[in-house]
This record gives C-alpha cells, sequence and structure tokens, in this order.
C-alpha cells in the first residue's frame, strides 16, 4: 500500500480499467491505495462505473482523498484488491467536453479583448463555458466562436499536460486558471497545453489530440451576468446530432415556404414585409372601424346624474388604440364610456372635466374589479372580471 492515495484520471485518462488494493470501507464509501476514477470538480461530473462489481454512484475529493460513493455496501474489505472500470463512453464525452473547453477559450482569445475565465460546466448533452469580460454578447457571434473551434479540431492540434511549479505558472501570463477559487494550495500545478491554442493550469481529463474532439456545435452565446458573456456548445456525437436537428428543421420550414434551405433567409425576410405590410393595414382597418363605432354610439346619449352620458362597447381594439382615438376626437357629451375585451375587459372613460374620469374609472373597478387610472379627462382601467356588455348596463340608467 503506497504512503498516500493517488488519483491517475487526470494523468492517464485513457485509462478505465484498473486494478487496486482497497484503503477503507465505511458504509458505502470506499478509498483505494490507487483509483483511476475523476472526483467531481472544476465544472466536469464525476466518474460512473462499478468497483469490485458494486456500480459507483458518486466520487468526491475529500480532504484531499478520493472516496468513491456505492450503490450498495461491498462484500469486500481494507486490504483486499479489487478491480474498478470507469464508464468508457461517460469518460470519453468528458474528456472530449473538457478539451473543448480549451478550445474555445482559445477561440475567445482571438475574439474578446481584456478577458479572463468566469466558469464552466459540463452538462449532459452540452457544455457552458463563461468568459470575464465587459461586452454584450450581440457583439459576438456564434458562428464565428465555432468556426474558429473547429478550425483547431481540424488541425489535429496536440494536447499535453504535464505539472508544473505553481508559482511559476501564475506568473506566466499566457497561462491561464481555470481554477476554482476554493481550490486546495499546491506546490505544483497541471498544465494543459494545446499546441499553439491554448495554455491553462486544469486538472481535468483530455484527449490527446484535438481532432478526438470531434465537431462543435455553439449553441448560444449570451449575457448570464454583469460583466460575463457565456458561450453554449455540444461536442462530438452530441453535436453532430444538434446539427442534424437544424438541418431537419431547416428542411422543413424551407418545404412549408416552398423554397430552398439556401432561400429560407431571403423568403423570411419576404414574409416579415409582407406581415408588416398587413399589420398596417389591419391598423387602418381597425381605426377606421373604431370611427364608426364612436359615429354610432355618440348619438345615443342617456342622463345620468345630470349630465349626458355616452356609454357603449368596441370590439377588435385595446385600450391604447381607443384612448388615443378619443383623445383627439370632440365628442359632444359630458362623459364618454367606452368598453370591450382585448383579453380580460377594459374601460376607457373621457370628460370634459367636469366630471373627474378617475372617478369613473374607480367606481367601475370597483364593482367589477381590476384597477387602473389617469389623466382627469381621460383614463383607463383593465382586468375587469365582467363581459363589456355588464358594465354597460351597470353605467346606463334603467
Amino acid at each position: 500500500m503506497s504512503e498516500e492515495p493517488t488519483n491517475r484520471s487526470a494523468e492517464e485518462p485513457y485509462v478505465t480499467a484498473f486494478d487496486t488494493t482497497v484503503r477503507s470501507v465505511d458504509g458505502r464509501d470506499v478509498t483505494l491505495d490507487e483509483t483511476y476514477f475523476y472526483a467531481e470538480g472544476g465544472g466536469q461530473p464525476a466518474d460512473s462505473g462499478t468497483l469490485g462489481g458494486h456500480e459507483v454512484v458518486d466520487v468526491q475529493k475529500r480532504g484531499g482523498v478520493t472516496v468513491h460513493t456505492l450503490s450498495d455496501a461491498p462484500d469486500f474489505e481494507a486490504g483486499e484488491t479489487v478491480t474498478g472500470d470507469v464508464d468508457d463512453d461517460a469518460r470519453t464525452y468528458s474528456m472530449r467536453a473538457h478539451t473543448a473547453s480549451h478550445v474555445v477559450y482559445g477561440a475567445g482569445r482571438k475574439l474578446f479583448g481584456e478577458h479572463g475565465y468566469g466558469g464552466f460546466d459540463i452538462g449532459d448533452d452540452s457544455v457552458r463555458l463563461d468568459f470575464a469580460v465587459d461586452g454584450d454578447a450581440d457583439e459576438v457571434s456564434a458562428l464565428s466562436v465555432q468556426r474558429l473551434a473547429n478550425e483547431a479540431v481540424w488541425d489535429d492540434r496536440r494536447v499535453e499536460w504535464d505539472e508544473m511549479d505553481a508559482d511559476e505558472a501564475e506568473a506566466d501570463d499566457d497561462i491561464v486558471f481555470n481554477l476554482r477559487a476554493d481550490a486546495d494550495p499546491a506546490e505544483t500545478v497541471r498544465i494543459v497545453d494545446i499546441d499553439g491554442w491554448d495554455v491553462a493550469a486544469c486538472g481535468g481529463t483530455h484527449v490527446a489530440r484535438t481532432s478526438e474532439i470531434g465537431p462543435i456545435k455553439v449553441l448560444d452565446v449570451s449575457n448570464p451576468g454583469a460583466g460575463l458573456v457565456r458561450v453554449e456548445y455540444a461536442v462530438g456525437p452530441a453535436a453532430i446530432q444538434r446539427q442534424v436537428d437544424e438541418t431537419r428543421a431547416a428542411t422543413r420550414a424551407a418545404e412549408t415556404l416552398d423554397t430552398s434551405v439556401q432561400g429560407l433567409p431571403q423568403r423570411a425576410r419576404g414574409l416579415l414585409s409582407e406581415n408588416r405590410e398587413l399589420e398596417t393595414e389591419l391598423d387602418e382597418l381597425r381605426g377606421e372601424l373604431l370611427e364608426a363605432r364612436l359615429d354610432s354610439v355618440v348619438d345615443d346619449t342617456v342622463d345620468r346624474d345630470g349630465e349626458e352620458w355616452v356609454v357603449g362597447t368596441v370590439d377588435g381594439v385595446g385600450p391604447n388604440t381607443v384612448s388615443d382615438r378619443i383623445a383627439d376626437r370632440n365628442i359632444d357629451a359630458d362623459v364618454l364610456v367606452l368598453t370591450g375585451s382585448d383579453g380580460p375587459t377594459f374601460v376607457v372613460v373621457a370628460t370634459d372635466g367636469e366630471t373627474d374620469a378617475n372617478d369613473v374609472v374607480g367606481e367601475v373597478t370597483a364593482e367589477f374589479g381590476g384597477g387602473g387610472g389617469g389623466q382627469p379627462t381621460l383614463a383607463q382601467g383593465g382586468g375587469l372580471e365582467a363581459e363589456p356588455q355588464a358594465v354597460v348596463d351597470y353605467l346606463r340608467p334603467e
């Protein structure tokens, strides 16, 4: 048994089957003399697999020691030799995804100005990498990041890792420190060097050449918080599937719009222009209908508390449109009340100033719920719990 337990997962990431001696067993938690299971950390999930025939459900570093948590209490004891089998598919995905983070970061070095490392996390089918940079995500093209990253993959660059004096590494401005602030202090750090592309302090597992990453598909570039730009991407088979899904969706859209995939942008611009023209025409028609409705209701006045009121319903328009129209119109009445529904029922009130429009809105909302307000001569309310005709019947005396 060695003096100190060792974890060789980052040093020898291609090893997924090994024999080792059990150091301790505490319930379902097991420590080993030597292990190749990666312990969760640095944005990379823990390895899964089996140990002595038992499923490994979690791997964590506790006090500098790798602890393997099994699905059930093992039937082996300290001092026995057991076989460890790391899930090869999960390990390969982590190796690709983690190496891709260095490739994407290298692309960011070329696209961003002053920037730093802001965080990293490997998900089940996508990965996120945060850049600490003062900038807007809209200023960064996802396709530019994707193109540069895949160029590095296609170049089949060597990926090498080795230990380096920690103080020496920190003094080198070319080395990015992708380590958590709470990482245990050490005399040396592992440096991952992608030939001519990126160099960083990192304790994760990596592939030996960038071509092993496979394609990188940038899914989104966003601002998750102040001073951060986030790049989300997929790698390998997941990237291929995302591309297939996008191509399938684009093909279906092209068929629906009776054009080719290449012609989709032009067809979309044409449809957007047509839609805007139709919206303009529709607004004009709604305005004409509202004017016609106003013409019909203003002649039907009623006496309410000694004032001449006009109360009626409108269809197909919202409260703001109604307010805009009657604000520019001279109404030969003391109070004009129009109610309709644009989702919830609304009411718009215009007065000659003798009666406060807010008081009328307050009376209606007190009766039917909702709220609102405005100017003494023009106010509106919304969220009424009644049909428009019920509001009319309430305001028009019998």
